[in-house]
């Protein structure tokens, strides 16, 4: 740790350097959640709480992205089969436009000679892990010592735990790279494919909805999910209606008490029945065909197992 002396606020705030602890959230809502744990006398502030020697402070979401083509050469905005695909020997990261007040804040604090322990109170998972990784690496965090708090609540008890068996950051260190691989992963997807089919398609697309131009936007999850989408809604246009039947019986003792119910029982063919898989017969995937319970309806049964069930 420096000495005081050599630090450059300390002369104006009279601290030491280092004596600050920091604790930055994924977002407001958290970052309060942890204020509130800590117990201590928090001022807010823009972007930030602050106690006399505690920070509270949080992104929102990611306050990092990775840059766009155009970024490592200014001829790759323009889309160009000639050009794909683009996959950069170094990626390049960026501040991202619209949070750019809320980032020059975190780095402020990140970076003040004043703190120098960092808890990093991102959500508990990879994508957490990244969020924090991408902004100290784009403010220069350095010489810091950084605590991983994590968590699967945000209760109080939860929170202070967390803290207390907080582990250095390099302890998560597999975590972060297999982040930055998804995200690298998904970048080279996203860009490549969506002006490959861009470049491809676009034109057939733009004829057939009426529109001036198509983007094709290709996304690892959002792809698979827009598939999914289509291919259920095919199946709906495509259904056609089956008339079924069902095989009811209405049961009873007939030497029993007036009072005793009776009940209603569907049968279901079993596997060895001719009519199993008919699609002439209701099927309900939901109900088990062999459950019978007394004093109520929707029953189900099997001709070999009727009489087991029903006593």
């Amino acid at each position: 740790m420096r000495d005081g002396s050599a630090c450059p606020t300390a002369l104006k705030t009279g601290r030491r350097c280092g004596t600050k602890t920091v604790y930055i959230a994924e977002k407001p809502s958290v970052a309060r959640a942890f204020a509130a744990a800590l117990g201590k006398n928090f001022r807010n502030s823009d972007g930030y709480m602050e106690a006399d020697d505690t920070i509270v402070t949080w992104c929102v979401g990611h306050l990092v992205s990775m840059s766009y083509p155009d970024a490592y050469d200014a001829s790759l905005k323009k889309w160009s089969l000639a050009t794909i695909p683009f996959i950069p020997s170094k990626y390049k990261y960026q501040v991202i436009d619209g949070v750019k007040k809320q980032f020059g804040i975190v780095k402020r604090i990140l970076t003040d000679p004043q703190v120098g322990t960092i808890y990093i109170c991102t959500d508990s998972g990879r994508e957490g892990e990244y969020i924090y990784r991408l902004v100290a690496s784009q403010a220069g965090v350095k010489g810091k010592k950084e605590l991983r708090v994590w968590i699967d609540s945000q209760t109080e008890a939860e929170i202070l735990r967390g803290i207390r068996e907080a582990k250095p950051s390099s302890a998560y260190d597999n975590l972060g790279s297999a982040a930055y691989l998804r995200a690298q992963e998904d970048y080279l997807m996203g860009i490549n494919f969506s002006r490959a089919l861009t470049l491809r398609y676009s034109d057939a697309m733009s004829r057939a909805l009426g529109n001036d131009h198509t983007t094709i936007a290709v996304g690892r999850v959002m792809t698979c999910v827009l598939g999914m989408v289509v291919k259920r809604e095919r199946e709906i246009r495509s259904f056609v209606k089956t008339p079924f039947f069902r095989i009811q019986a209405e049961i009873s003792r007939p030497d029993g008490p007036r009072e005793e119910p009776s009940f209603t029982a569907q049968w279901q063919a079993d596997e060895k029945s001719i009519c199993y898989g008919t699609p002439r017969l209701y099927k309900d995937g939901k109900n088990d065909p062999l459950s019978c319970r007394k004093g109520g309806s929707g029953y189900f049964f099997t001709k070999s197992r009727l009489f087991r069930c029903c006593q």
